[in-house]
């Protein structure tokens, strides 16, 4: 996969809040938000947001998220790449948080990578593909393009085309193809998920040996929304792969 120009980074501020807007890439959504507690060097939690990689979905949903990880003690590098709409599609999606992670700094410590729907989808995709990712949590991820008749179309948009037309981007995108993953994968689905069926965890985790957090009662967005059980328990997950 290719790789866009070298990363630049920006120190908006030093005060408390402290955000360093790393731009990996020329196009508008090639950047990262980091944020970091007071100190020199800690692990890092990559927040890749979800959307169903369309263009409408930005990292905002991501800021809350990467906050509170930090209040917790870890670093959050909360990207954005191009999506439909915007550049988006595959490779270039996939190629964007790649690149994303190339452009944080060797001294950073581990890197872990958390992601919401279509961007749990990406996180455990970086799992496989990055040598820096250690591990991954996928919060309602989209993991098998093909298992979901829904899903399968929504992978469509991504990829150009339907698994008979472009069969070697499905076999290139699509975490259920790449196993097995060698790095820990930790899969936290609500079993009341309205948009991606908790089936896509339940397969995975019986694939590829990944751990399965079930939550009842619990559905799609709760798992990005700080204070609620279901953040809590991302949360703890991504903690606790950052100290293998």
């Amino acid at each position: 996969m290719g790789r866009p120009p070298g990363p630049t980074a920006t120190r908006p501020s030093l005060c408390a809040g402290f955000r360093l807007r790393i731009v990996y890439g020329r196009h508008p959504s090639q950047f990262g938000e980091y944020y970091a507690p007071d100190g020199e060097s800690f692990p890092v939690v990559v927040v890749i947001h979800g959307g169903f990689w369309h263009e409408r979905y930005g990292l905002e949903l991501g800021r809350p998220l990467a906050a509170d990880l930090v209040a917790h003690g870890v670093a959050a590098y909360n990207i954005e790449y191009r999506r439909l709409g915007g550049g988006g599609g595959w490779p270039q999606t996939g190629d964007d948080v790649l690149a994303a992670i190339d452009a944080l700094d060797p001294a950073f410590g581990p890197v872990v990578t958390l992601g919401h729907s279509a961007g749990g989808h990406l996180a455990v995709w970086a799992a496989a593909r990055h040598p820096r990712v250690i591990g991954a949590v996928a919060q309602a991820g989209v993991l098998d393009f093909l298992q979901h008749p829904h899903i399968t179309r929504r992978a469509a948009e991504l990829l150009g085309g339907t698994p008979s037309e472009v069969p070697a981007l499905y076999a290139d995108a699509s975490p259920a193809a790449l196993l097995p993953i060698s790095k820990p994968l930790i899969l936290i689905h609500g079993e009341d998920d309205e948009d991606v069926p908790f089936a896509q965890s339940e397969a995975f985790a019986r694939a590829s040996g990944a751990e399965l957090i079930a939550l009842p009662a619990t559905g799609h967005m709760a798992l990005i929304t700080p204070n609620t059980p279901a953040w809590t328990t991302s949360r703890t997950a991504a903690l606790r792969l950052t100290h293998p």
